[in-house]
């Protein structure tokens, strides 16, 4: 704990580990239309991606499938990660 003129200051506790990468144009101008759209963070968003992108890679090397649904036309759609 840092004491100050003010009183006690305390430092927040690590949360998890820090990266710092550089997005190309496109996933930048993503990220700011999601934390607009969603109110979320950056961190939070960059988390939820990560998160996502396990999933379906366990899915996917599991002998699954992705697949999209519109529900008003019932088309299904097969999505393909390269």
């Amino acid at each position: 704990m840092i004491t100050s003129l003010a009183g006690p200051i305390t430092r927040p506790q690590s949360l998890g580990r820090y990266i710092t990468v550089a997005l190309i144009p496109v996933a930048g101008d993503d990220l700011r239309h999601l934390q607009s759209w969603t109110g979320l963070s950056r961190t939070d968003l960059v988390n939820r991606a990560i998160t996502l992108y396990a999933f379906v890679d366990t899915q996917l090397k599991a002998g699954r499938d992705l697949l999209v649904r519109d529900n008003a036309t019932r088309e299904t759609e097969l999505v393909r990660l390269i």
